[in-house]
């Protein structure tokens, strides 16, 4: 998308569909390229836009084949960087690798600042996320990070469904933070899931601390990858007594057994965003539905571009 001021915005291959209604909602359209694969696997990129100048935003979430979507991004950025663009935003709508954020075992790699560091290599003057697993990632940049909440979106949904004695459940002690906004915004109690993780992907629910008898539970998260913990925490739930239970999640991984899971569950609605877009295989799950955040990260782009502040969109109505 262009206007007089050289304002840009580009799609990796990962969710163009998000990219174009972020562009739309902007009053444009994605910038033109190519971007394919060489017959052994290695990819090209060409702009097709002159970017001289320009403010250029990368629109790319880096799921399902991560390495092969972060590669993407990664010479996306240099073609733009040796193009002479102004500044560049890379427009992650999911980052991945971020769970791998410490050392919690010896020998082990920091991924999400090896990611950050690559991303300042190529060439990227600013970061724009959205619930980053771990806040403290944004520490790990030398270059300004916007890392969105996908909160005022489902606050919004749940707002119109008028749930009555309502409960946000936190499905680790991680989350405590996020599930504690949800709840004040909500008017609602919260509780929490105490778990301990035994390996990756793999987790062993103890109980739940706070009261859910008769109550509407939300269960509340950032990421939903093999659903283990999900199905887990919805069944502590039904056990103490929840009436109904609900899950919000800004990110749908649905790895693995997830939707086998999500679909076996005594679960009402789970609510995703579209940062991730859905595989063919979740379109047989009735239980999940996505809610845009193009609006959200097309405000937050307009805002970066107009040099005022993105503070206004974390604000609740």
């Amino acid at each position: 998308m262009i206007n007089g001021n050289k304002f840009l915005i580009f799609s990796g291959s990962a969710n163009e569909k998000l990219a174009g209604e972020i562009a739309g909602h902007l009053g444009g359209r994605l910038g033109t390229s190519v971007l394919d694969v060489f017959s052994d696997g290695e990819i090209r990129f060409q702009s097709h836009e002159n970017v001289r100048g320009a403010d250029v935003f990368i629109v790319q979430s880096l799921c399902a084949d991560a390495n092969f979507h972060i590669m993407q991004l990664l010479l996306m950025a240099d073609a733009f960087k040796r193009a002479s663009a102004r500044r560049i935003t890379a427009v992650i709508t999911y980052y991945a690798y971020a769970r791998q954020d410490r050392k919690d075992r010896p020998r082990v790699a920091i991924s999400a600042r090896l990611l950050a560091d690559l991303l300042e290599t190529a060439g990227f003057s600013r970061v724009l996320t959205i619930d980053l697993h771990a806040a403290q990632i944004q520490g790990f940049f030398n270059i300004p990070v916007d890392n969105l909440m996908a909160l005022p979106v489902f606050i919004s949904h749940f707002k119109k469904m008028k749930l009555k004695d309502v409960v946000i459940v936190s499905p680790d002690a991680g989350g405590v933070e996020r599930a504690r906004l949800f709840a004040r915004k909500l008017n609602a109690d919260l509780a929490i899931a105490d778990k301990k993780r035994t390996a990756p992907n793999v987790a062993e629910l103890m109980h739940i601390i706070g009261d859910v008898e008769n109550k509407n539970a939300i269960i509340v998260d950032d990421i939903i990858d093999t659903a283990g913990t999900l199905s887990a925490t919805i069944n502590a739930l039904k056990k103490k007594g929840a009436r109904k239970v609900y899950a919000a999640c800004t990110h749908g991984i649905f790895s693995g057994k997830a939707l086998e899971r999500i679909n076996e569950a005594p679960l009402e609605k789970i609510f995703v965003t579209d940062t991730i877009p859905r595989r063919c295989s979740s379109q047989g799950c009735p239980k999940i539905e996505v809610l845009s955040v193009s609006r959200l990260f097309a405000d937050a782009i307009q805002s970066i571009h107009r040099e005022t502040s993105v503070s206004k969109l974390f604000l609740i109505k």
